[in-house]
């Protein structure tokens, strides 16, 4: 069997990367489902830079308190809840699903760490491929199938937006425009509001500021746009917060103190 990806760490959702290659999967298919257990109890989903126009119109878009910050899609405000996505994984109403979900349970990767290729690989702990008899072929005479093509050039196409996020956030921090994010919901009538931090969101003021030569170039690159439906998204915070309310997956209130 082909050697196994070389990671120190393996992204959200994957238990474990192996090559997919015609001489060990020749017989495998992939199964549909409409069960996407990877999501459960998962409340922020990376995001490509490319997708914030059409998220925006679902959750808020924030970015990680990282020193390279990614682009993250809150399904919910609290870890380990989330409120598009029944415990079982089903989608509880149509919503925008980030690319990075919708790949599971492939994603390319180094087979070596000498190598800059990049090989179509995928998580065997996932019941999404196997010898299923009921699912579709990834391999037909030794070569793969058009279904497992489209795949691999999805996958392709997921690296390339992900190289243009970073040239994305590369800018967001050249301008210095990401400040640590904090936001203030209030709860039920007597509780005092819940506040959220540990992200970083565009600092509106430090954008007001901007010379005129950079806000063209952000404008002409595209990132304008971009940082505007970021900015736009951030008023659903508090529609993802009454979901979980809803949901009965708020956190417990606090009573305001008695004066």
């Amino acid at each position: 069997m082909a050697s196994a990806p070389q990671a120190a760490a393996l992204p959200m959702f994957y238990q474990d990367l192996m090559p997919l290659n015609s001489r060990d999967h020749a017989e495998w298919t992939a199964r549909a489902t409409d069960k996407a257990t990877w999501m459960v109890n998962q409340h922020a989903i990376p995001l490509t830079a490319e997708e914030f126009i059409q998220a925006q119109r679902h959750f808020p878009i924030i970015f990680s308190n990282a020193a390279d910050p990614v682009p993250l899609a809150l399904m919910a405000m609290n870890e380990g809840i989330n409120t598009f996505f029944d415990d079982e994984g089903k989608m509880i109403e149509p919503v925008y699903v980030p690319a990075y979900a919708r790949r599971y349970p492939y994603m390319l990767a180094k087979l070596t760490p000498e190598t800059e290729e990049l090989s179509l690989c995928f998580d065997p702990t996932s019941d999404l491929l196997g010898e299923n008899p009921d699912g579709a072929r990834l391999f037909e005479d030794g070569q793969p199938t058009d279904a497992t093509k489209a795949t691999l050039e999805f996958c392709k196409n997921f690296e390339e937006a992900g190289m243009r996020t970073q040239a994305f956030v590369e800018d967001l921090k050249k301008h210095n425009l990401l400040m640590d994010g904090e936001v203030s919901i209030q709860g039920p009538e007597g509780t005092q509001p819940f506040v959220y931090r540990g992200f970083k969101m565009v600092d509106q003021e430090k954008l007001r500021d901007l010379r005129g030569d950079v806000l063209r170039q952000l404008n002409q690159s595209g990132a304008l746009a971009l940082i505007f439906a970021h900015l736009f998204s951030l008023e659903h915070m508090s529609t993802v917060f009454g979901r979980q309310l809803q949901q009965g997956k708020g956190p417990a209130p606090v009573p305001v103190a008695a004066a």
